[in-house]
């Protein structure tokens, strides 16, 4: 079962893909009856938001928390005090959507030792398309300047490679391929393989499990607009 912790933290370097990763892992386990609150941290980088789907995850029974929680638009460098209660309340499945960097991971370090006393797993999210994380030493780099940062060890390897709407299987195999690398030389577990749900039945003969997605996370030019502002939908 994907992703059995009670408390699952998301993180990887900006651009891999963690904020659609964790949009649709909210909803999967939403889908198979599990209580689930999503925390949107990324207060440093926040290209992508998951509360931008707001409406679409509440329609579907997850909750969402974010450091800006008036206007969707303003990225506010603190964190919601709404975070405690996924700490609090073990009826809660909580997912902790992570900023892209050190910096955005060091949000992390002060609730370190409540989580090591909790059910928890942190995920790097791999991305092979990304120049700063496209061969082993630098995702390994990568990997571990974010554990020095927050004190917490990494549990996990998702294979997130994409070219958002130009993504092929190709680019999930030459993901695949990195993640095992990785995996191999630190002894990390690669947790799945994600790909958009018309590509699964291609990449079947992997060897790790495949996370089938959707694309729910637009790229900010791509929303209606309203007197020159963008209108999330």
């Amino acid at each position: 079962m994907l992703c059995p912790h009670r408390i699952t933290i998301i993180t990887g370097h900006y651009g891999t893909g963690k904020t659609e990763f964790a949009v649709n892992l909210a909803l999967h386990m939403a889908q198979r009856g599990d209580r689930v609150t999503l925390a949107d941290l990324d207060i440093v980088n926040p290209y992508f938001r998951s509360r931008e789907r707001r409406d679409l995850l509440t329609a579907n029974g997850v909750s969402l928390i974010s450091s800006s929680q008036a206007c969707s638009d303003a990225d506010v460098p603190s964190l919601p005090p709404q975070l405690h209660a996924i700490m609090d309340d073990r009826r809660i499945t909580g997912i902790l959507d992570i900023g892209g960097d050190k910096v955005g991971a060091r949000v992390l370090a002060r609730y370190r030792p409540r989580l090591i006393r909790e059910d928890y797993h942190l995920l790097y999210v791999l991305n092979a398309n990304r120049p700063e994380v496209r061969d082993v030493s630098s995702a390994i780099t990568y990997l571990r300047d974010i554990e020095s940062v927050t004190g917490l060890r990494c549990f996990g390897i998702v294979n997130n490679t994409h070219l958002c709407g130009e993504t092929t299987p190709e680019d999930v195999r030459k993901g695949a391929a990195l993640a095992m690398a990785v995996s191999e030389e630190t002894g990390i577990p690669i947790v799945c393989h994600v790909a958009h749900e018309d590509h699964i039945s291609a990449l079947s003969d992997l060897r790790e499990p495949l996370f089938p997605i959707q694309i729910r996370m637009k790229k900010p030019w791509e929303y209606p607009t309203i007197t020159g502002r963008r209108s999330p939908k």
